[in-house]
């Protein structure tokens, strides 16, 4: 099962995923992936981490004052982290979990060939995979994914506190299937 989470900047879409985290590993599942939390300092963003689930290997993803060759936005963003904990992290998933997280495909995880090559070819191993993706990278992922095996929730106000155990739900019933 593919489990899409998309919605605007701020409406909540990492908060579900922090949530649906805590909710799974109560259920005793396994979770591997990746977040991207925020790194903040007096009260402003100033880039984002890379967090391995499964090992706890963190590194910054972004930051505004880490000169790199690859700038989105006002971030500078580490492609070698994202090639090296990213894809290891998508790849021992793939192996140690029963369920893969993704928080977040956006913007400067497409900068990367390999990190997104390695997604998609992972994506197809039949373990249930929870991906936060970009509002505006939407269209993009669900035309490289396999048709009618993905299941898309947009974040609103409206349904955000009532989405962890949704998700929770579709992936429990997917994993007793098997």
């Amino acid at each position: 099962m593919i489990i899409l989470i998309t919605g605007r900047p701020g409406i909540g879409k990492s908060t579900i995923c922090s949530k649906l985290i805590t909710n799974l590993k109560d259920h005793n599942i396994v979770i591997g992936g990746l977040i991207t939390p925020e790194v903040r300092r007096n009260n402003a963003r100033i880039g984002f981490k890379l967090v391995d689930l499964l090992s706890g290997k963190e590194e910054y993803l972004a930051h505004i004052s880490h000169p790199s060759s690859v700038k989105v936005g006002r971030y500078y963003v580490n492609l070698i982290a994202l090639e090296h904990i990213g894809v290891a992290a998508i790849m021992q998933a793939s192996v140690d979990a029963d369920v893969i997280i993704i928080d977040e495909i956006g913007p400067m995880e497409i900068k990367s060939k390999i990190f997104f090559e390695t997604l998609l070819n992972t994506i197809t191993n039949k373990k249930s995979f929870v991906i936060v993706v970009h509002w505006r990278l939407k269209s993009l992922l669900i035309n490289l994914l396999p048709k009618n095996q993905f299941k898309l929730y947009e974040v609103t106000v409206k349904n955000r506190d009532k989405l962890p155990s949704i998700i929770l739900n579709d992936i429990l019933s997917s994993t007793s299937e098997v």
